[in-house]
């Protein structure tokens, strides 16, 4: 009878083994399931960093402006006629009889015309000692001033390039930094300046070249 019972203390010791060591496998089990399904959970995640990426790409690209006073490189030009010479100007731009000039303007960019009598053909020396004084006295803090001869279509000029601050903005208030290229054209007693003039930092070369080029005797 003793034996009995220790032969069933056994086998229910056992039992109890097995049981335990199942409950702990399953737990094991669970626990690298769990472990497996760490990057599955993770998914998501890494999908929507993928959805954000190609959202981006799918995004256009930022518009970009001309800087301010840069002339479009598809502006048309139309003759101006003046007496006894033409010149090409933007078409489109807003004109104005100013003394005994003609300004043509947009936006932040101008070309005024004014002809005069000049019995002498202006010269480098000329101008510096004689239109320099007059343009500081005239230009809002005028500045680097250069006088040099060019060749135009027209023949040789003297042109001034120099800086000055633009007149006040009625409605905003604002003064612009702008930059002068002023031609003096002379034949036979006759003489024409052009003056150019925009910001800066526009990048106006090609359209003023095509203006001052264009200029010509009739």
């Amino acid at each position: 009878m003793a034996a009995h019972v220790r032969t069933s203390a056994i086998v229910g010791l056992t039992l109890v083994a097995a049981v335990t060591a199942g409950c702990s496998g399953s737990g094991s089990s669970a626990s690298t399931g769990s472990a497996l399904s760490g990057p599955s959970s993770s998914s998501p995640s890494g999908s929507s960093s993928s959805s954000q990426s190609g959202g981006a790409q799918n995004n256009p690209a930022p518009t970009e402006s001309n800087p301010p006073g840069d002339i479009p490189d598809n502006q048309v030009y139309v003759p101006f006629h003046g007496s006894g010479f033409t010149v090409k100007v933007p078409e489109g731009w807003a004109r104005t009889e100013k003394g005994g000039s003609t300004v043509f303007t947009d936006k932040l960019n101008s070309v005024q015309i004014e002809p005069s009598t000049q019995s002498v053909a202006p010269t480098v020396s000329e101008v510096t000692n004689a239109v320099l004084p007059r343009l500081r006295a005239q230009v809002p803090k005028f500045a680097a001033p250069k006088v040099s001869e060019v060749t135009r279509h027209a023949g040789r000029v003297v042109l001034v390039t120099y800086q000055g601050d633009s007149a006040k903005d009625p409605v905003t208030g604002k003064v612009v930094r702008d930059a002068f290229e002023r031609y003096a054209f002379q034949r036979s007693g006759h003489e024409v300046d052009l003056t150019l003039s925009g910001p800066v930092n526009a990048d106006n070369v090609d359209p003023w070249r095509t203006i001052s080029d264009s200029f010509a005797w009739k």
